[in-house]
């Protein structure tokens, strides 16, 4: 079961950042902290160790420069996905599902948050006029990061951290549907 929970975990934090989950990975399987059965053993080496740090510094540095960070969320609408799916499949070495469900499972865990992510980015670019975007980049990479360790470490926890953030995200939601809610009704009466 700790794989499946791996898997999630590893697939949402993919959905934000490819490469943070994958390096984890790789340094986790390098250290023996993860076993990764062929080919998802090539994450550790240190050949694919290596790229991944380029590839994740690319990132970062991309996903921080308005306007880049567009073209860049366009790129990763494939390689985000795809990473969920490698990564799913990646924790599920023992076969606990069907590996074509895994990977399933891994490219819509990782598209659905990518695609959330891609959307609600321009909203930050216009409403903060590019100024939101590092930050908000940061805190993405910051929730990559902590889900990926959680994921690794103590996959059991992915549960209560991805229920944690769904709460969180609903607040959030519930509360500027209520901000527009008395705007709209103090513009009518006003």
């Amino acid at each position: 079961m700790d794989g499946i929970f791996s898997g999630f975990g590893l697939a949402g934090a993919a959905g934000l950042n490819a490469y943070i989950p994958l390096l984890l990975l790789g340094i986790a399987g390098r250290a023996g902290y993860a076993d990764l059965n062929a080919p998802y053993d090539v994450l550790s080496s240190p050949v694919g160790l290596g790229v991944l740090t380029v590839l994740l510094t690319i990132e970062v540095l991309a996903d921080k420069v308005p306007g880049v960070d567009h073209v860049n969320d366009i790129i990763n609408t494939v390689v985000r996905p795809a990473a969920g799916g490698a990564l799913f499949l990646s924790s599920n070495g023992a076969g606990t599902i069907n590996p074509v469900l895994a990977a399933l499972l891994g490219l819509l865990v990782a598209g659905g948050v990518h695609a959330t992510k891609a959307t609600a980015r321009p909203l930050v670019t216009a409403t903060t006029g590019g100024l939101g975007n590092p930050v908000v980049s940061i805190i993405e990479d910051l929730l990559s990061l902590f889900g990926a360790l959680l994921a690794i470490f103590a996959p059991v926890l992915v549960v209560v951290f991805l229920l944690v953030l769904c709460l969180f995200l609903a607040l959030i939601v519930r509360r500027r549907r209520a901000r527009r809610a008395a705007t709209r009704g103090g513009y009518a009466t006003g």
